[in-house]
């Protein structure tokens, strides 16, 4: 009789934990409940990418939130300028600068692996101006703002991530930038849209 008790008992013991497992396989996965990390980390990015046929550099920052190993969300900015050339309307060398700032929302893909995936994407706001240059002779070269606009920005990427070490990664990445339609004298409207390409150095906690 006892043997019988014993054995029902273990019975009801195992059925218990494996319902209870069962749940925990079963329950609903949450962005912000029950996460097995929290971290975060600041970025300097260097890119390269032409802005209408000129060679153009792009530096830009980014702070983010690391979730679960598997999803960073920041707020991040990037400035930028391309090569001066001649102006054959207007008679003088010009080129573009500005910059935009925004929101980074960035799925890690196998993050605790050495090398691995990230795919950010960008959602911001920004400004262009086409500026011309001139001498001052006690200032030296100067820049003058000759027109000026804004415009919405998205900008997908993929990055290539090497965790060099637990709290510093270098990212190899290529972006597409696609922007609102822009209004500058003699530019195209579609002026800034166009691949980038780059390196961008992390640190923090991931």
């Amino acid at each position: 009789m006892k043997a019988i008790q014993l054995v029902l008992a273990g019975l009801i013991i195992s059925m218990v934990c494996f319902a209870q497992e069962q749940e925990k396989k079963d329950e609903i996965k949450t962005l912000f409940g029950k996460v097995d990390s929290h971290g975060g980390y600041g970025a300097l990015t260097f890119g390269i990418s032409k802005i209408d046929g000129s060679e153009g550099v792009f530096l830009g920052g980014r702070g983010s939130w690391v979730i679960g190993h598997g999803f960073a969300i920041g707020l991040g900015g990037t400035g930028f300028f391309n090569n001066f050339s001649y102006d054959e309307m207007l008679f003088d060398d010009y080129h573009y600068e500005g910059g935009y700032g925004g929101i980074y929302l960035e799925p890690i893909i196998l993050g605790k692996m050495p090398v691995h995936i990230s795919l950010p994407m960008f959602f911001g706001v920004g400004g262009i101006a086409y500026a011309s240059r001139y001498y001052e002779t006690w200032d030296g070269w100067d820049n003058n703002v000759e027109d000026i606009d804004e415009f919405l920005i998205v900008e997908p990427g993929a990055e290539l991530e090497l965790n060099v070490f637990k709290c510093f990664r270098v990212a190899f990445y290529a972006s597409y930038r696609y922007t609102t339609e822009i209004d500058l004298i003699n530019t195209d409207k579609d002026v800034l849209n166009g691949l980038s390409t780059g390196i961008t150095f992390k640190i923090g906690k991931f």
